[in-house]
């Protein structure tokens, strides 16, 4: 006894509506691909920063073993940030003339 073809089409039917419905969960449910997808996005996103700032705080590292060590370094940032001066040194300001 053989499936009649309006009972082999009510079978077809009722597994590709079960297919559909797997794949629409699989992709939108709570856990579904797109979801997958955004939480991808976002770890990379924080993958990025978690580098940028290894590689800022290598530099800020650096700089204090510099600080710490380099007496030209140490001269430098004196000068630049406190317009410090040596002995004998005369510092000339220049007004802008403004227009």
């Amino acid at each position: 006894m053989g499936l009649k073809r309006k009972d082999t089409f009510k079978l077809t039917a009722m597994g590709i509506l079960f297919l559909a419905l797997m794949a629409a969960w699989l992709g939108f449910g709570e856990r579904g691909f797109i979801y997958l997808f955004k939480i991808e996005k976002e770890r990379q996103t924080y993958v990025d920063r978690i580098r940028n700032l290894e590689q800022e705080n290598q530099e800020l590292l650096d700089e204090i073993n510099r600080l710490q060590s380099d007496r030209e370094c140490i001269e430098s940032q004196g000068r630049k940030e406190l317009g410090l001066l040596k002995d004998g040194e005369i510092l000339y300001r220049f007004k802008k003339d403004r227009d």
